[in-house]
């Protein structure tokens, strides 16, 4: 929860701040291009951090990675916070603002691997399902923390001194955050499948290479299979703040309270749908998930166009709690036993951190992109149902492999 709070942080900001300090144009669609661009930045640099991290945590243990990745992306956010904006300082406001989200990439890139192949190595193998949905739950409570902080901002003070100095304020106090994360990652116990690698000797000298040299069907489909799980929720938690504010004309606020009813519903309905791939298996309920999300597409935007607040809370709704909680539910374990225990930090965080430079990085950037060159919501349409239809046969084609 609290990497993604940090990561979070920098995806609201970027389609109600940074457009207009960092990147002004007088265009705020134009605006939020060049934001995205940067947004797309953090990324490209996750499979760095997956592939580093994921090295040294199959190699030396989960651990003392997930001590690292939490002090690189709670630096890299708390000095986002520091930045002079584009009038102050010029063009090295973004520059700045891009070397730091490179730094927030690498943090999250190996935080992911780390942190699932701890839950599920710790879970008992018929429920790992449910256990590992348990830590995707920190994905919409870190999208709830921001979101709620910027909102109260956003609504107590003025629009001058929210863009001034206000938007800062919940960057800044990640250094809390970091501090309560440190302590509690000081207090785990490393995997008893990890434990049992190093006592029978079975580390491998570069796991990331194993994994592509033996289990390449397993990360070219898992990537795939990652694509639009990802890319459809920055669609629903992202893009729909710039595309209401920006096309629709509706208040920014109206819009992060919608997205943070449905981040909270998914904090419920994510366990349900891991339990769930417990029961009828992890593939049918990831499949299911990307049929619903491709069907769901048009009369998303339908809803966003109806301009009523509870229907636009409803598409909202749906396409986090039940589109992308089903198949985020169902995501941990599935993605998890394509792997065994020697190499699974290094093959997890290489299908984590690729599929989502082709989904979640691109997405927004995709979208806000083809309603610049279409001047409607048609392509983008399109385009969601296109990459779920993708992912749904990238799922089909996986095979088990964890071994324990």
């Amino acid at each position: 929860m609290i990497e993604y709070y940090d990561f979070t942080l920098y995806t609201t900001s970027t389609a109600l701040v940074f457009n207009k300090i960092f990147f002004p144009s007088h265009d705020p669609l134009i605006g939020s291009l060049a934001a995205f661009a940067t947004y797309f930045v953090g990324y490209c640099a996750r499979p760095l951090g997956g592939i580093l991290f994921g090295h040294f945590g199959d190699r030396l243990g989960r651990k003392i990675m997930l001590l690292i990745t939490l002090m690189i992306m709670g630096a890299g956010t708390f000095l986002i916070g520091l930045i002079p904006p584009y009038a102050q300082i010029g063009i090295w406001a973004p520059v700045i603002l891009v070397i730091l989200r490179v730094l927030q990439g690498i943090g999250i890139g190996g935080e992911y691997g780390g942190g699932m192949t701890m839950m599920v190595e710790h879970a008992p193998p018929q429920k790992r399902g449910f256990y590992s949905s348990l830590m995707h739950i920190g994905v919409p409570a870190g999208f709830l923390l921001p979101i709620v902080l910027i909102g109260v901002l956003n609504s107590v003070m003025s629009q001058e001194g929210f863009l001034a100095w206000g938007w800062r304020i919940p960057f800044l106090l990640s250094i809390v955050l970091l501090a309560l994360g440190l302590f509690i990652r000081f207090h785990i116990e490393e995997t008893p499948a990890f434990k049992r690698v190093l006592q029978a000797g079975k580390t491998v000298n570069v796991p990331a290479f194993e994994a592509v040299k033996n289990h390449h069907r397993n990360v070219i489909y898992g990537i795939g299979a990652k694509i639009a799980e990802s890319g459809l929720f920055n669609i629903y938690a992202v893009f729909v703040i710039s595309y209401c504010v920006n096309v629709l004309q509706l208040p920014s606020q109206l819009i992060l309270n919608g997205v943070l009813l449905a981040c909270f519903i998914e904090c419920f309905t994510l366990p349900v749908f891991g339990a769930l791939s417990d029961r009828f298996g992890r593939r049918k309920i990831y499949i299911a998930g990307m049929i619903f999300q491709a069907l769901l597409a048009y009369p998303f935007f339908l809803l966003l166009n109806s301009g009523d607040v509870w229907l636009i809370y409803l598409a909202i709704a749906a396409g986090l709690a039940l589109g992308h909680g089903s198949v985020y539910g169902a995501q941990g374990a599935f993605f998890s036993e394509l792997f065994p225990a020697n190499i699974r930090y290094s093959g997890l965080s290489l299908v984590q951190q690729i599929g989502p430079i082709l989904g979640g990085g691109i997405s927004p950037l995709v979208a806000t992109a083809l309603l610049v060159q279409y001047h409607n919501y048609h392509m983008v349409v399109v385009y969601m149902i296109g990459i779920a239809l993708l992912s749904a046969l990238c799922a089909l084609a996986l095979r088990n492999e964890a071994g324990e």
